[in-house]
């Protein structure tokens, strides 16, 4: 009968010494739990997790990580996920040696993200890795959002707007989730940069990049969504914020007209307007997504316009009283005095369906996808280019030829008709 190794406590580890004082090979402690799980120790006290097993007819030693880098509970998880490979039939030292094959080969090719995936998740010594059960989260997460977007992109072409395209269908719905990934995305990218395969910036750092581009984590999930409009009470809402005066409501009209962002309204300026072509054409370095965005104009955006003083001294279309931008506040007060004024007459005004929460300038974007995808039958990408999001790259090729711009023209307009109260 094989000798069963006493369950050790992680005190008792950390007590355990080398023990054969003219020995220079070092000693192996059983410390139980798992079968064949030893602490190695060297003469010099070096300390690392072993697991001894059989593969078939074979002995192996395989390597579990440091010691106390890696936990006595860690290292039991690990010796456990090796052996549930081992039962299924895969030998983990040949796989660490394809893995590390890989590497090479990849680094004579490029490497794809999916790729970079697996790789980073065998081979990268971080400590949030070290548990075996932290490990299989981060596969599933990118498993989920990331592989199936960027999977087949060399890391070394991954790009801002490529980050936005996983991460902003599950940003506001999936905060947790989304923020947890995007970090995953950012470790993998560094650890491509160190490996050589890109260089430059890393396009899923958070400070100074996609901080630009995306609510804030914490706002999002003390909010769960930005307060929406509801598509039923769109036209009377939209009537109502015609027969406001005021700059502040005229740039809030712009805005649900191309369903924009906040930020492109309030930085808009007459030189972005192509009367000819009847277009609004942002340039890149006013998008989140770094990219030229052209916007289709209806003939309700071109009259809005047109029905607009110049203001002297000032290039924006939609400029505050000294010239400058309108702060995102103006907007907000806009919404805000219509829903006290709804109040003050005993109606309910604004809410959102779920929340119940008075709508805001943020969630009008929301109430444009949410009419587009349940009372139209324009295809998804068509919409995303609409709200300028990140799509496919077919579909950005189209795009950029041209063919997009007069269906997307369509689609606005029937927005403003819908918003408008036509039937």
């Amino acid at each position: 009968m094989p000798v069963i190794a006493a369950e050790l406590s992680a005190l008792a580890v950390s007590k355990l010494k080398h023990t054969k004082a003219d020995d220079q090979k070092p000693t192996k402690h059983a410390v139980g739990g798992v079968s064949g799980l030893l602490l190695q120790i060297t003469p010099n006290n070096a300390r690392s997790w072993i697991l001894r097993t059989m593969i078939g007819d074979k002995r192996r030693e395989i390597g579990l990580g440091p010691y106390p880098e890696v936990s006595l509970k860690d290292a039991r998880d690990r010796a456990s996920a090796e052996k549930l490979k081992i039962r299924d039939g895969i030998d983990p030292v040949e796989a660490r040696k394809a893995a590390r094959s890989a590497l090479v080969t990849a680094q004579n090719r490029g490497l794809t993200f999916s790729t970079a995936i697996d790789m980073y998740l065998e081979t990268a010594n971080v400590a949030s890795l070290r548990n075996e059960k932290h490990k299989q989260q981060w596969a599933a997460s990118l498993n989920n959002y990331a592989r199936p977007v960027i999977g087949k992109k060399l890391v070394g072409e991954i790009e801002v707007a490529d980050l936005l395209q996983v991460l902003e269908p599950i940003w506001i719905e999936k905060t947790e989730t989304a923020s947890r990934v995007r970090g995953r995305i950012e470790a993998i990218l560094a650890w491509a940069t160190v490996k050589g395969y890109r260089t430059g910036d890393n396009p899923a750092r958070w400070r100074g990049n996609l901080k630009e581009a995306l609510p804030a984590p914490s706002k999002v999930a003390k909010n769960g969504h930005f307060a929406a409009v509801q598509i039923k009470q769109m036209p009377g809402w939209f009537s109502e914020l015609q027969n406001r005066d005021g700059i502040s409501a005229r740039a809030l009209e712009f805005l649900v007209l191309n369903a924009a962002r906040s930020g492109e309204v309030r930085g808009a300026t007459w030189a972005e307007i192509d009367l000819e072509d009847k277009l609004w054409i942002i340039p890149k370095e006013r998008m989140k997504a770094g990219k030229e965005h052209r916007v289709p104009l209806t003939s309700q955006s071109l009259a809005l316009l047109k029905s607009l003083p110049k203001a002297a001294g000032s290039k924006l279309i939609f400029p505050a009283s000294d010239g400058s931008p309108l702060s995102d506040m103006t907007l907000s007060a806009v919404m805000r005095r219509m829903q006290a004024d709804a109040e003050s007459k005993g109606q309910k005004g604004w809410l959102d369906r779920k929340s119940g929460k008075p709508a805001v300038p943020h969630g009008l974007r929301s109430t444009f996808r949410d009419w587009s995808a349940e009372h139209t039958e324009y295809p998804r990408d068509l919409i995303e280019m609409a709200m300028a999001h990140a799509i496919s790259s077919e579909a950005e090729s189209a795009y950029r030829r041209g063919d997009m711009i007069e269906k997307r023209r369509k689609l606005m307009a029937d927005w403003a008709k819908f918003i408008g109260g036509a039937k």
